[in-house]
């Protein structure tokens, strides 16, 4: 989906995870591009400490640096980093 439009699936969910010996919760989030022949591709995922904006915000740029140039549509939640980091740097709503 190098460079071609594609509508973007984001979401992130919250995960327990074992560091240091201790249990805690971290953030995965996943990008799901559709092309223009309704072909699905995992464009990226990540794990963080939580889904603020500042997260979201380095993730979408990552999607952009490798490639993501021009989406035509996203669906994701209500979360308002996820939608402040896709008007910002996705330039999208």
């Amino acid at each position: 989906m190098r460079g071609r439009a594609a509508d973007l699936w984001l979401d992130g969910t919250h995960l327990k995870v074992c560091q240091d010996g201790r249990i805690i919760s971290v953030a995965a989030i996943i990008a799901i591009g559709v092309n223009g022949d309704v072909r699905r591709a995992v464009l990226g995922l990540e794990i963080g400490a939580s889904e603020a904006e500042t997260f979201w915000i380095e993730f979408s740029r990552s999607l952009a640096r490798r490639g993501l140039r021009v989406v035509k549509f996203v669906i994701s939640d209500a979360h308002e980093g996820l939608k402040a980091a896709i008007a910002k740097v996705l330039h999208a709503s």
